[in-house]
């Protein structure tokens, strides 16, 4: 039986190595805004990027992960180590051989993929054939990021989180050279970030396969479509395709509505997500990455108590995390943006519209990161129907949900002029509409989280630890303590004085805010009561 402790160290395995990543994305994300600011071009490849990006979430963090990992565990904990090769090997080779397919019909569709992803750009012919090159630079990345995550999925079974979540990196340090170095070299400079995006992808499943070597796992891949547990894993897969990542999809159906918006919605939507990145990407990503196997040990033993105990684990610690976070965010997005992405060709307009949708975004970071944990408590048990379930539910929300808020914000915030013309043409031209979508999203990833919480309730398999209400308050107070030590350090030093001084001025500020928050909420929470014995014994 897996205990908490080591749930706990597989947590900051995973997240130190995580957090090297992220620190790299924000600077892949402050260097290619500062070379190529908001414009046509950064839409462009905003659009083509997060199709591939998409498909990075969904497998390496989503469907293909949760499919294959209970699949693994249950075949080395009652099988022969030849049988988890030959499984390994078959696996790659069917899932290599069905996304060869799908990358070359996506090369060769690629401006019905552009056009369907964004119809929006069917108005700037330029704009649309740009984003079809690029689309055909990113597609492959699709093939090379599947089959890393299957390499992944195999280290993370043998708790070996480190070396997966390492491998990002290569992506962020790919798209600093494309954006400060490659850019300068070819004709249109936004197409050295395809290309970067490119040799990532080939890049980052090298970096893997010395790992899967040392643990006598790396074989040739061999077609395997009829091997049974091949089956098994396809069976599960195709339903969390669309289930177990929800949040991706929602943000993938943003891409057609925000095409339709004025242009820059598309790069200050993408620049508002970035901000989620830390916690959701570090934190949230970590503890479903790190929880799965342990759950799925505990589900193949019939260990319920043990199953709880993981699960009561990971939900409190996904919340001690999660709150402080959300609380950060809401107070410091206008800082945040203003500090890191106002430079160069970003310019203030840029950094509002970015910081409001920030604001919107920033609420809903406790249900993405609770519905990241709760999730593998369902694949765990290989039960895959009821996450579709409550994606369908959130999906169709968040779209009735998109139009109704970018219908009210037009009509709070248009001049009478636009209103007087058609309603398309009329959202593409009103800045700030892109809020409606970040609320949306929002207010939907919080139904996702209760339908997922009522249907997991309902099956029984989960007791819920003692503790909870003293948690709970220390939480609370920490979170409002950090609100108040935070408001005062925004009133003494108010954002919009930041903008006249120097980019160091402002770092150090934000670092002192950021720093003074962090240890306000540690030093609540100790004062409580709260010690780190208590994550190990929860």
């Amino acid at each position: 039986m897996t205990r908490p402790p080591s749930l706990l160290r597989g947590v900051f395995s995973f997240s130190s190595m995580t957090m090297i990543s992220r620190v790299l994305g924000l600077a892949r994300d402050v260097s290619i805004s500062h070379v190529f600011g908001v414009s046509v071009a950064t839409d462009a490849f905003v659009i083509a990027f997060r199709i591939p990006n998409f498909m990075r979430r969904l497998f390496a963090e989503g469907s293909f992960s949760t499919a294959f990992v209970p699949v693994f565990t249950e075949v080395k904990q009652t099988g022969s180590h030849a049988e988890l090769k030959e499984l390994t090997a078959r696996v790659a080779g069917t899932l290599g051989g069905v996304l060869l397919v799908v990358t070359a019909l996506g090369m060769i569709f690629a401006p019905w993929v552009a056009i369907g992803s964004a119809p929006g750009a069917l108005g700037d012919p330029h704009k649309l054939s740009l984003t079809v090159y690029l689309l055909r630079l990113t597609f492959p990345y699709l093939l090379f990021v599947s089959l890393t995550a299957l390499a992944g999925g195999v280290l993370n079974s043998f708790h070996k989180f480190a070396v997966p979540a390492l491998a990002p990196v290569i992506l962020n340090l790919c798209l600093i050279a494309g954006a400060l170095g490659l850019s300068r070299l070819i004709a249109v400079p936004i197409e050295s970030l395809g290309w970067a995006v490119l040799a990532a992808g080939v890049l980052q499943l090298a970096f893997l396969l010395p790992a899967l070597r040392r643990l006598d796992l790396l074989a040739l891949p061999r077609w395997g479509w009829r091997h049974v547990q091949v089956k098994k894993i396809m069976r599960l897969m195709l339903p969390t395709l669309f289930g177990s990542s929800v949040a991706q999809v929602n943000l993938l159906l943003d891409t057609i509505v925000v095409s339709l918006l004025v242009t820059g919605s598309q790069t200050w939507l993408y620049y508002a997500t970035r901000f989620l990145e830390l916690p959701l990407g570090v934190f949230g990503v970590a503890f479903g990455t790190v929880i799965l196997p342990a759950l799925s040990r505990h589900f193949v033993a019939a260990d319920r108590n043990g199953f709880s105990r993981a699960l009561d684990w990971g939900l409190r610690t996904t919340l001690l995390i999660a709150l402080p976070a959300m609380c950060g965010l809401l107070l410091l997005a206008e800082p945040l943006v203003t500090t890191l992405f106002q430079n160069g060709r970003f310019n203030a307009f840029d950094s509002y519209m970015t910081a409001i949708a920030v604001l919107a975004l920033a609420a809903g970071v406790p249900a993405i990161a609770l519905t990241r944990t709760l999730l593998p408590a369902f694949y765990s048990r290989q039960d895959t129907k009821t996450p579709v379930k409550a994606g369908v539910i959130t999906l169709v929300a968040n779209m009735v949900c998109n139009f109704a808020l970018i219908v009210l914000l037009f009509e709070l915030w248009a001049p009478p002029g636009l209103k007087q013309e058609s309603w398309l043409q009329g959202i593409a031209q009103q800045p700030g509409l892109h809020l409606g979508m970040a609320i949306a999203s929002s207010l939907t990833n919080y139904l996702q989280f209760g339908l997922l919480w009522w249907y997991f309730k309902r099956t029984g398999a989960y007791q819920r630890q003692p503790g909870w209400s003293r948690h709970w308050s220390r939480m609370l107070l920490a979170c409002a303590a950090m609100a108040v030590v935070l408001g005062v350090g925004i009133w003494f030093w108010p954002w919009s004085q930041w903008v006249q001084e120097a980019i160091v001025t402002r770092i150090w500020k934000l670092l002192v805010l950021v720093a003074a928050g962090g240890a306000t909420y540690g030093a609540v929470l100790y004062a409580s009561g709260f010690r780190m014995r208590d994550l190990k014994s929860a």
